[in-house]
């Protein structure tokens, strides 16, 4: 069955093949999907014939949002840490801890039930992929329980064995990071596509450089493509790390030296911003301007958790992105779809070019300027196409 979208008013479409600039927007737009994949754009009145058809009535559609960091496999309620660093506490990651028991004492059924909610409010408001961590088990068998549960939802799965050192081995991290890299990875290689660790010095939860690249060697050991959470409280070892061992993201890059900067731009790693977390921790945000002048691709993602940023809105966070950051409406749209999908390494979303798979999104609007024009009013949505998953 083939499907003609048309009655769009602007299409953006990421499709680096068109010379239109970066986001190759068509005015007065169609699109038609066959078996799941866009098999042809462009001009509505020249728009081949399909089998159905849906009319979108002038609003405008782009690739659905692909984010390429979360956290959604979990228990508990944080939000009282929330309404702390409101009043001044800082955010040290130290929170972890209490989701993390709150975690391990829940049924299958309750973190699925959660799970599965998160995703469809994603979906709800215009995601179409999404990554999604383990990381609030800490034990073997939690941490393999967390990604089979992922695996549910999305291929996307990555093993964040290395988030934080749990309460039971406070004092003792080597033994810990021991256990990630020996039977915890074992257990949890099957179910997870990528391994990611919390680096971060500043932290006396986390990791410092040296555990870090311990952990993430033993992924790539076991045929696991890394990440990083990177510089996030201070500038520290984690960017320069996941650009010498070709992580596909350093996620965070809140505090970045020039040093970072000229790793990320001379590297394949993409610069996964998390504008929701400076939101949620009154952290200072990341200088996007800085890593798009030194030529770094850069993604925009949720980091939707329970404690230090606990939004699933891509366009709250493209907006705040905008506002922020100092990207231009264009830049923030390109980085919460095709920066998202360079994040993941895909090529098959994050964008609406031939081939791609068809993961649209409509927004209640004419122009896709409105995603940052009017935040926090849900005006967009992942469009469902008759008989295309």
């Amino acid at each position: 069955m083939s499907t003609l979208v048309t009655g769009i008013g602007e299409l953006v479409t990421n499709d680096p093949s068109r010379d239109d600039g970066p986001l190759g927007v068509i005015a007065g737009a169609a699109l038609v999907v066959e078996h799941g994949h866009v098999v042809w754009t462009g001009p509505a009145k020249e728009a081949p014939d399909a089998d159905t058809r849906i009319d979108v009535g002038g609003r405008a559609v782009v690739p659905g949002f692909v984010d390429s960091h979360a956290h959604l496999v979990f228990a508990g309620d944080r939000s009282a840490e929330f309404e702390a660093r409101m009043s001044g506490a800082a955010y040290d990651g130290g929170g972890i801890s209490s989701t993390v028991a709150a975690t391990r004492a829940a049924s299958d059924e309750t973190l699925r039930l959660r799970l599965r909610t998160l995703v469809a409010e994603m979906r709800s408001q215009g995601t179409t992929t999404v990554e999604i961590k383990s990381g609030y088990g800490l034990t073997v068998e939690e941490e393999a329980r967390a990604l089979r549960l992922a695996a549910e939802v999305t291929a996307e799965t990555t093993f964040l064995g290395a988030h934080v050192v749990p309460t039971e081995y406070a004092g003792r991290p080597d033994e810990f990071v021991a256990l990630v890299t020996g039977p915890m990875l074992a257990a949890c290689a099957p179910h997870a596509r990528w391994i990611d660790v919390f680096c971060e010095p500043a932290s006396p939860h986390a990791f410092d450089g040296d555990r870090a690249r311990t952990v993430l060697e033993a992924g790539r050991a076991a045929g696991l493509g890394l990440r990083v959470h990177a510089n996030q409280l201070s500038a520290g070892p984690g960017v320069r790390l996941a650009v010498e061992l070709g992580a596909a993201s350093a996620d965070h890059c809140t505090h970045l030296s020039d040093a970072d900067v000229d790793a990320l731009s001379g590297g394949s790693t993409v610069a996964t911003l998390l504008p929701g977390v400076e939101f949620s921790t009154r952290s200072p945000y990341p200088d996007a301007r800085r890593l798009l002048a030194a030529g770094v691709t850069v993604a925009v993602a949720t980091d939707c958790n329970p404690g230090s940023c606990f939004t699933s809105s891509m366009a709250f966070c493209l907006a705040l992105a905008v506002r922020e950051m100092r990207m231009t409406t264009a830049e923030a749209l390109w980085s919460a779809t095709a920066g998202g999908a360079a994040a993941l390494r895909r090529t098959d979303v994050g964008h609406l070019g031939v081939g791609a798979q068809a993961h649209l999104a409509v927004v209640d609007a004419p122009s896709y300027r409105h995603l940052a024009y009017r935040p926090g009013v849900p005006i967009v949505r992942a469009l469902d196409v008759p008989g295309h998953a």
